[in-house]
């Protein structure tokens, strides 16, 4: 009998060999990037430091924590500190020094920096990322999802784009690689929250550039908040997926939560109950809705059978908003992280991040190596299996799977940068045009304004509250060189003295000077 097994089986064997057949390919894991804007590092009942703190206490976010105890939590994720150079480095896998999308895109070659007495500032990006080559100030990339795309996944735009300015190709994410857009176009922002508000159109049905969202009239005049719209959308895309067998990338990339400030009223009278101020009721409302989404879409995934094959990665796109119309001391919102968004300090560029591989990352486990944010380019792409691809620039992101798998990490002998040789608009501690190093636990910010350094220990001063540059001048010195060279190796652009009209010195010459 077992003799007969054998034949069987070797008859079997070469048969599939003469008819070609070959092992049945590892089916592709299905991968959702939820991505928040504006969202702080302590928006979240889901502690990121070595202590629970008031804003832990304040929030109510049930699916981060669900997401926390079956992933991996990083507590040193960054991201650029406002949104379009986050997202450039997202889609692309460069360095904002390198993509110079270096401040937010809006309106076809218009700069959004605002004036300032001493500074001009320099030439950047205003277009955004591209898939072609042919418009101007812009960087054209082999996107993301495109490369997904081009591997057989079924790809999904959900939410907030702002990849590239008004009328160019990227304004819309079909143009990026995406199957399916949901409700992303050029800007960065919405007029409204509100289905009763149109989204912020003027008139039902129609679309009013530029901060009325596009492509949701169907719930015009309707009583439902817009977070709740998109996964709605989202739920009816991943279906579209499924149907076609497929697996599936899903962007699920919320305007929450982002102001303006408007009230969820599933969640809002309850942090009024709390004795929250109104603008701080409405937006803990924001940050639950936001959370519930992720409930939503973490339950369709069980509803599916899908989510023993899914990866989420949670993040956000650069620090919590801490000016008005939040109530309270502005810059405080990020406690005990320094200032917010647009910021150099930590509380403009560090994130809430979390990862679930099922059958890959031990749930409840946590990584304390810092990343950055163009480290989501190879990382998921390597998480996809999709590992011969070819771009048209220069990656510089590193895989962080190493980090997911307990193998090793990416972040030992590697430093991060930043680069802002721009205007925001608002003041506040950190914010102006800067360049940052971090390196191992020193961080190093350099104000173009008036060429001075700013020197922190982060593990021994996560605050921020002691400059130690004139106790530690070799660690300056050691820094700054660091810095120049790498800001010189990609060719970045610098603000203008206004009383010389020269180009300001590069950190290792103002240290010389």
């Amino acid at each position: 009998m077992k003799l007969l097994k054998a034949y069987s089986g070797a008859c079997l064997a070469a048969a599939s060999l003469l008819a070609g057949c070959s092992e049945p390919e590892v089916q592709k894991p299905n991968i959702i990037l939820f991505l928040v804007d504006d969202m702080g590092w302590q928006d979240t009942s889901v502690p990121f430091w070595k202590e629970k703190t008031a804003f832990n206490e304040r929030y109510h976010t049930p699916g981060m924590e669900r997401l926390a105890s079956e992933g991996m939590l990083f507590t040193q994720a960054y991201a650029s500190s406002v949104c379009s150079p986050t997202r450039v480095s997202l889609m692309s896998g460069m360095n904002a020094a390198r993509h110079r999308v270096t401040n937010w895109t809006l309106r076809l070659n218009a700069s959004v920096d605002a004036q300032h007495k001493l500074l001009e500032y320099p030439e950047w990006n205003v277009n955004g990322v591209q898939p072609v080559d042919s418009i101007e100030n812009s960087i054209q990339a082999t996107m993301l999802p495109q490369i997904l795309k081009d591997n057989g996944y079924f790809t999904i735009h959900c939410g907030k784009a702002h990849f590239g300015a008004m009328t160019t190709p990227s304004a819309n994410p079909l143009t990026c690689g995406f199957d399916v857009n949901i409700a992303g176009h050029a800007a960065g922002g919405l007029g409204s929250y509100l289905g009763e508000q149109n989204f912020g159109n003027k008139e039902k049905g129609v679309h009013t550039e530029p901060w009325g969202v596009p492509g949701l009239e169907k719930y015009h005049g309707d009583s439902i908040f817009i977070t709740e719209a998109l996964t709605i959308e989202a739920k009816k895309a991943m279906d579209q997926a499924l149907s076609v067998e497929k697996p599936f990338y899903l962007y699920m990339a919320h305007y929450a939560v982002h102001i303006p400030l408007n009230a969820d009223q599933r969640f809002y009278q309850k942090y009024l109950d709390l004795g929250l101020p109104e603008s701080e009721a409405k937006y803990a409302s924001m940050v639950e809705a936001m959370d519930k989404s992720l409930v939503d879409l973490m339950d369709y995934l069980d509803e599916k059978g899908i989510a023993d094959n899914t990866i989420v990665l949670f993040m956000s796109d650069n620090g919590g908003f801490s000016l008005r119309p939040r109530a309270g001391e502005l810059f405080t919102h990020n406690s005990p992280l320094q200032s917010g968004k647009g910021s150099a300090y930590e509380g403009g560029i560090r994130e809430p991040m979390i990862v679930k591989w099922p059958g890959k990352v031990q749930p409840k486990s946590s990584c304390d190596d810092y990343l950055l944010i163009e480290d989501f380019f190879p990382s998921i792409l390597e998480m996809a299996g999709v590992n011969d691809y070819q771009t048209v620039q220069t990656v510089d992101g590193k895989s962080f799977v190493p980090m997911l798998l307990n193998e090793g990490t990416t972040a030992d002998g590697r430093d991060l940068f930043w680069h802002f040789p721009n205007n925001w608009g608002p003041t506040g501690p950190g914010i102006g045009a800067t360049s940052t190093i971090r390196s191992g636990d020193w961080k190093l910010i350099y104000y173009y304004r008036d060429q001075h350094f700013e020197l922190f220990n982060i593990p021994q001063d996560i605050g921020e509250k002691q400059n130690l540059v004139e106790s530690n001048p070799e660690k300056v010195n050691e820094l700054a060189q660091k810095l120049s060279d790498y800001l010189r190796s990609v060719d970045a652009q610098r603000p203008t003295l206004k009383a010389t009209g020269k180009i300001v010195p590069w950190p290792d010459e103002a240290r010389a000077l």
